[in-house]
């Protein structure tokens, strides 16, 4: 079945730009990288000429003898059984990063064969880039970071075209979503809270909507993740802390304050023993951490707290799997998932902004009695966001953090339809990915 991906419009850019380099995809394992870009090579272009470092076992030893393209062309046409031509051949690399010289070959198609279109795809480069002998290919390539399917994608995806017209209409207008239909899109969502983005995840559930079956995908995914930081560190004790980490982001989550505890990892644990788990975990895009802003004022980078901070997982589907939180759970929102719902619900609007491409970065005030869940930098003005996982009204942490700051508007996101009222716009939970830079 084919699944629609916003990756599509930044590839049709890419092609038609005249500042075009070699691309690479980024982003973790299974968010459908490979997919996205055979979809795209099928459409636009005569022939795809394909290579993967991973199934193709003596490929890298082309790359070992000789990297320039005038070289690599004629070897990579025979290999693929294409006729690889200027403009209208897509060359593919996947899995790149076991081959460092094949990533280092980018450059030299960058400045000897700039009529050649080239996408690379790696699951773990924000890994191997990081070693000490990689030669990464700086200011040569293209870079896009994909994540798994959002919001929008996924109901795109159900078949549910017109519900996201409406939807994106009603948030530009302020206009409440037909009661009918606002049910139906809260409906929806909780689905997705459940399956995901993950398109193995979300095909599975279109095709058998079982979601034991999904579950199962879920958990394959899981284990693959697992076998990875196995086979992507060399020390024992870095995999076990890098295990340990990404198991406990669900038990951070379930807490009333989402900031990052240290001691839930493990009793007694320090930053200096565990940062290097985070950052790799940060680096194969299997998390996303945010830090605490300690002055709102723009660029919010310059004033953060490096050691105060949120993790989220990127997939709020591979979430409910690790809690082992059940479909009809996360329906009726059960009262066991009391203290869950909020970090499930925070962490799924993460995930969500994320993929619009904001930088989000959260605000708690002096005394550690309100809190704003993120602030993104949105045309220009700095915009505070409050996610409630219910219809909960109250807006003390808004109203403060408006009285300290002034922002130009504020957003609370939550099961409460499309208004605006007392300078706060409201954006049901499954409005988020609407929120976007124009």
């Amino acid at each position: 079945m084919y699944m629609y991906r916003k990756v599509s419009v930044y590839l049709q850019q890419w092609k038609k730009s005249k500042y075009r380099k070699p691309l690479i995809i980024q982003g973790a394992r299974q968010v459908g990288k490979t997919y996205a870009i055979l979809e795209f090579g099928k459409k636009q272009y005569d022939n795809v000429a394909y290579f993967n470092f991973q199934t193709h076992g003596t490929l890298a030893a082309t790359f070992e003898e000789n990297i320039s393209p005038s070289y690599l062309l004629p070897l990579l046409s025979r290999i693929s059984g294409q006729t690889i031509t200027r403009g209208n051949t897509l060359i593919v690399f996947d899995e790149i990063q076991l081959c460092e010289r094949a990533v280092t070959s980018l450059k030299y198609f960058c400045e000897e064969a700039p009529d050649y279109h080239v996408i690379a795809a790696g699951s773990l480069l924000g890994i191997a880039v990081n070693r000490e002998k990689f030669a990464f290919p700086v200011g040569k390539v293209d870079r896009y970071t994909m994540y798994p399917m959002d919001m929008e994608e996924f109901l795109l995806a159900m078949g549910e075209t017109d519900l996201v017209r409406q939807i994106v209409a009603c948030y530009r207008k302020n206009e409440p979503l037909p009661a009918a239909l606002h049910e139906t899109a809260l409906r929806l969502y909780r689905q997705h809270l459940v399956t995901g983005g993950m398109p193995e995840a979300v095909a599975r559930f279109i095709d058998t909507q079982d979601y034991i079956q999904v579950r199962h995908v879920q958990e394959t995914i899981q284990m693959d993740y697992l076998d990875n930081m196995s086979k992507y560190q060399e020390s024992s004790s870095e995999i076990k802390k890098t295990r340990l980490t990404y198991k406990t982001v669900a038990v951070q989550l379930s807490k009333k304050n989402t900031r990052f505890q240290y001691k839930i990892i493990k009793t007694g644990a320090r930053a200096a023993e565990y940062e290097n788990a985070i950052e790799w975990l940060v680096s194969a895009n299997l998390i996303s951490r945010i830090f605490r802003a300690e002055h709102i004022i723009k660029p919010l980078e310059n004033y953060i707290d490096i050691d105060d901070f949120k993790i989220f997982l990127s997939d709020t589907g591979l979430l409910c799997a690790q809690k082992d939180i059940r479909a009809e759970d996360v329906f009726f929102m059960e009262e066991e998932l009391t203290d869950f719902k909020g970090g499930l619900t925070e962490n799924y609007a993460n995930i969500q902004l994320t993929c619009s491409g904001f930088r989000t970065y959260f605000w708690r005030n002096e005394k550690g009695t309100n809190e704003i869940d993120f602030i993104v930098s949105l045309d220009g003005k700095l915009i505070p966001i409050e996610v409630k996982s219910g219809m909960h009204a109250k807006a003390a942490s808004l109203n403060e953090y408006a009285r300290l700051f002034k922002p130009a508007y504020s957003i609370r996101i939550s099961e409460r339809n499309f208004g605006f009222e007392n300078n706060i716009k409201s954006v049901p939970l499954y409005a988020v990915f609407c929120i976007r830079k124009e």
